[in-house]
């Protein structure tokens, strides 16, 4: 039972295709906006329909040009607040600026903190994220966020794939996303292996070291983010010529692919690389060795228990 507002959906241009898909999986359909920009460089957003007392949902994620995307997405959430809307969520697939969650060294800024900062103070109600780099950036929020879990979708295409095989296992490509990975190896029912990486000397290449015994293994290599696909294929090296890993499969929430990250995917060894369609490459097409799995089904169904206002915490399950 809905609570009487009618649902609106706008997107600006970061993954048009991804918000309409969102959009037919709902039953309704994509707002009519224009975002496009002075030849200046400033954006313009138009709203050319009511939002009046509406629950609007603006989707739009902060990927590359990170900060044009950001600011259109600033200034919709400011021309539905103006426009007298009920309220905003904002349902962004890719969190940009996650990664800049702390002070690594002294004088940094933290640019996540910023970013939340900039998106409550435009007037957004909620946030819908998928994956965040760091959990804990839902607490630099001072607005309900629902960070909603990729995982499924790849445990369940890897179910597909290899069945219950004896010789599958999951692998972190760094310390730092041994939890996602465990809990990732969890829902499959299968073993976990850690690669450790480490700088022995300034300006020398990492020595890598592996956790476990992946020899003679298939391996899902599983991360949140794989940006310019540098780390990610030297662990995927490092598996096969350390650990004598027979196939090694990878896969990641949020394909940003920047930089010669499709030229090493080409060259890596790696069989087959999954994301998810939160960020729409932009470029030639991606190396046949890509394949895309879509979130619009899960943030389809987040967005309408949310209008409904009915809990949404079994998609976190």
């Amino acid at each position: 039972m809905t609570h009487g507002k009618e649902i609106k959906v706008i997107t600006g241009n970061s993954n048009i295709p991804f918000a309409e898909s969102v959009c037919r999986h709902i039953g309704i359909r994509l707002c009519s906006t224009e975002v496009k920009a002075f030849s200046d460089g400033e954006i313009s957003v138009s709203l050319n329909e009511t939002v009046r007392g509406a629950d609007v949902f603006i989707i739009q994620s902060t990927c590359s040009p990170v900060n044009e995307h950001l600011v259109e997405m600033l200034i919709m959430v400011d021309a539905c607040k103006r426009a007298s809307a009920s309220r905003i969520t904002v349902v962004i697939p890719y969190f940009g600026y996650a990664r800049q969650d702390r002070k690594a060294k002294s004088r940094d800024p933290i640019s996540a903190k910023l970013v939340a900062n900039l998106i409550t103070s435009a007037g957004a109600d909620r946030v819908l994220t998928m994956d965040l780099h760091a959990a804990q950036i839902q607490g630099f929020f001072d607005i309900p966020v629902d960070n909603l879990i990729g995982s499924p979708l790849f445990a369940d295409y890897y179910h597909r794939k290899f069945g219950d095989a004896d010789d599958v296992m999951v692998v972190s490509p760094d310390v730092g996303s041994v939890a996602r990975a465990r809990a990732f190896a969890t829902k499959m029912g299968l073993g976990l292996a850690i690669i450790d990486k480490r700088r022995e000397k300034a300006n020398q290449v990492e020595v890598m070291n592996i956790i476990g015994s992946v020899e003679g293994m298939r391996i899902i290599l599983f991360d949140d983010i794989v940006d310019t696909a540098g780390s990610f294929c030297e662990a995927v090296r490092a598996l096969e010529e350390i650990g004598g890993a027979r196939e090694i499969y990878g896969c990641a929430s949020h394909g940003v692919l920047s930089g010669n990250a499709l030229e090493r995917i080409e060259k890596s060894n790696i069989k087959e690389l999954l994301f998810t369609d939160s960020i729409l490459y932009r470029g030639v097409n991606p190396c046949d060795k890509i394949k895309y799995l879509t979130a619009a089904p899960l943030f389809a169904e987040a967005i309408g228990r949310i209008f409904e206002e009915v809990s949404i915490s079994t998609l976190f399950r």
